[in-house]
């Protein structure tokens, strides 16, 4: 049987392996899905992100399945309720920033500006293919994307996390020249 090939951060996990198999570097299309992951990526802001990957059910949960309406309109009591549950990162100002990224995706929403196309307009509609081999821990792109987003309204989305999410969502297609994942052309 042959051995398969995978980016080398996804060889020693059951779970980073599904994860690198089956949605990271995957386009993702869908607003809400967008949101959900550059959300997600905040969380792991000075972590690692086996960590974010292994509490995903739990923040699902506590965040209302990252429904942005249901989101935006959390209080300070569920801020605190938040702060108890072991099973999510227990960060006040990630779990507010959270909260504002609802309520800034909505805004965008509300004043005519899809989130996904906005995502991919700046991407210019397409993956950015990573034909250096080396994997950068941010990127010019990934700077500009972060300066619109912290424009929009969004917190912990500076160049290094927004460049993971880009990464995690297939905006940018970081898969290593030998991993099975990569396109060809």
């Amino acid at each position: 049987m042959k051995e398969i090939v995978r980016c080398s951060w996804a060889q020693n996990d059951t779970l980073m392996q599904a994860y690198h198999d089956e949605e990271w570097g995957v386009p993702e299309q869908d607003s809400r899905a967008l949101w959900e992951k550059l959300m997600l990526d905040g969380f792991q802001a000075g972590l690692s992100w086996i960590t974010v990957l292994r509490k995903r059910p739990a923040f699902r949960k506590a965040f209302h399945n990252f429904d942005p309406e249901k989101v935006a309109r959390m209080k300070e009591a569920d801020v605190k309720r938040l702060l108890e549950d072991p099973g999510i990162i227990r960060s006040r100002a990630k779990i507010e920033a959270t909260i504002g990224g609802a309520r800034a995706y909505l805004k965008m929403r509300d004043e005519g500006e899809d989130f996904s196309k906005f995502v991919w307009g700046m991407a210019g509609g397409k993956p950015i293919r990573n034909t250096t081999g080396e994997v950068p821990a941010k990127t010019e792109f990934s700077e500009e994307m972060s300066k619109a987003l912290k424009k929009r309204g969004f917190k912990f989305v500076g160049p290094v996390i927004v460049y993971a999410w880009l990464q995690a969502t297939g905006v940018v297609d970081d898969h290593a020249p030998t991993c099975f994942r990569r396109k060809k052309k």
